[in-house]
């Protein structure tokens, strides 16, 4: 932990803990009830300083309606959020104007091209100067990759297009915080790869970012810290790197005799199962130095024994069906 040195009177140093960042965002009892469902339930969610937090869920989770309580677009049925300090939405005036958002695909005039819709939504950009707009314009055009289009009309745009377009419009100005909702729906894989690489600069320029996304592998490539709903409530959060290190410990053995290893392993009450690169033993109550101790016994020939590392689609699967099944048991009780 940081610590801070205090010279005291007597000349005697004592180490104090350095005051903690505050979280770029925070919820507390967060909940919002459209008449009688209820959409998000006492969610408890922390976004840190600096962090790339990807929200996920299945779809009806809350991942949107807690985004638009975040921004203050929608005021909670009960609960407290704060945004960069400032209490949501009543102070809404004083955060929004540092953080950039894209929420459920961007919305532009159809008959007007791609540049001038820009124009018009930087207009209203309280941190540009009139003289500043269009260079502020062409910059984003460009940081999005849509230089060669921004002549067309938005009407003829494809859905990535479009949300490029959204896109440049939260980055027309450096912001603290930038939100986006689903930012790769309908992009093809150069697209993707742009998005991930725009969110890899936000981030090492100290920006705090939030991605909602069904993509898990475009989570795990690009965030640092996760928070998954489901049913309306947080599940589970915070570093990714750490989430994924709690999931079941396992050791992927790599043969050429992966049949006769899983029921060698099996006969020993070692848990296994194959994969596409051999077979997977389950560390949980055996310890990685006995499987292949009885795996070597048992003859079988052992190319490679590396530990593996569960992956975000295991873990979000392991999260939300384990809570669709209590949800279930419950429901029967």
């Amino acid at each position: 932990m940081t610590s801070t040195t205090i010279e005291t009177g007597a000349g005697i140093s004592d180490e104090m803990p350095a005051p903690a960042v505050p979280p770029a965002a925070r919820t507390r009892g967060l909940r919002k009830v459209y008449r009688s469902t209820v959409a998000v339930d006492h969610v408890d969610l922390d976004v840190p300083e600096g962090a790339v937090l990807g929200m996920l869920g299945p779809n009806g989770s809350g991942k949107t309606t807690t985004i638009r309580m975040l921004l203050g677009l929608v005021r909670p049925t009960e609960g407290e959020v704060e945004l960069l300090g400032k209490r949501m939405p009543d102070e809404s005036a004083h955060a929004l104007p540092d953080v950039g958002a894209l929420v459920e695909g961007p919305g532009f005039h159809p008959f007007l091209s791609g540049r001038e819709n820009l124009l018009r939504f930087a207009a209203a950009e309280p941190r540009l100067a009139a003289k500043a707009i269009p260079s502020a314009v062409d910059a984003a055009l460009e940081r999005v990759g849509l230089t060669v289009a921004a002549r067309r009309r938005y009407k003829g745009y494809s859905l990535g297009m479009k949300q490029r377009l959204g896109l440049a419009g939260a980055l027309l100005v450096p912001r603290r915080m930038v939100v986006l909702d689903e930012p790769t729906n309908g992009l093809d894989p150069a697209g993707t790869r742009e998005i991930r690489r725009i969110i890899a600069e936000l981030h090492a320029d100290g920006v705090t970012v939030v991605v909602s996304s069904h993509l898990l592998a475009e989570v795990e490539a690009t965030c640092t810290h996760v928070a998954v709903l489901q049913s309306g409530t947080v599940v589970a959060q915070g570093e990714l790197a750490e989430l994924l290190e709690s999931g079941n410990a396992a050791l992927l053995v790599r043969t050429p005799d992966a049949e006769r290893a899983l029921e060698t392993l099996r006969e020993n009450r070692i848990g296994a199962r194959l994969t596409p690169d051999g077979v997977r033993a389950d560390l949980t109550a055996t310890p990685a130095p006995r499987v292949l101790q009885v795996l070597v016994q048992g003859d079988i020939e052992v190319h490679e024994a590396t530990r593996a590392r569960t992956g975000l689609e295991d873990l979000f699967a392991r999260l939300t069906e384990g809570e669709s099944e209590a949800g279930e048991d419950e429901g029967a009780a």
